[in-house]
């Protein structure tokens, strides 16, 4: 790789970096083909990126973001993928349901909405991480509950004094 392609690829990098705050880097080598291609269609299905890196291009382009990746560029040794997504449970999930059937892939560390997760142990965590969609329902639901009682119980009481009334 030129000197030129390298650049190019880091600016590449870079402006992916940008676009998200959903970053899970993972070893899956190793893997053959044909779970190779399984992994790559479940991610496409999930709207996630995969895409292999190479390390020192991986880290340049995390020092050239605004982000602050913390220890994360620590991780990237041996090899190394990145799954990029906009749900921040989505690789995590992919990731534990592929261990199902094989040891990799591995997680070596995520970054989540500027938070830094180090270590193939985070992975349940991660993969229990409600969305934002969730959270928003599981909200809604709360602020709805209230309300529902009071109408409930407004509804049995007028039904309560028509009864009353008809006698």
């Amino acid at each position: 790789m030129t000197r030129e392609e390298k650049s190019i690829a880091i600016e590449n990098l870079t402006a992916q970096l940008a676009g998200t705050n959903i970053i899970y880097i993972s070893d899956i080598s190793g893997l053959n083909a044909e779970t190779t291609s399984n992994l790559r269609r479940a991610c496409f299905k999930a709207g996630i990126k995969l895409e292999v890196v190479k390390n020192t291009l991986l880290a340049k382009a995390m020092e050239a973001s605004s982000n602050d990746y913390g220890d994360l560029p620590t991780v990237l040794s041996g090899n190394s993928a990145i799954f990029i997504s906009d749900v921040a449970n989505a690789p995590g999930k992919i990731i534990k349901d592929f261990r199902k059937k094989s040891d990799k892939p591995v997680l070596k560390g995520a970054y989540i909405n500027s938070e830094v997760y180090i270590g193939d142990n985070q992975l349940e965590a991660l993969a229990t991480i409600k969305s934002k969609e969730e959270l928003l329902g599981e909200l809604i639901g709360l602020l709805q509950s209230p309300a529902q009682r009071i109408i409930s119980a407004l509804q049995n009481k007028f039904a309560g004094s028509e009864e009353e009334g008809a006698e």
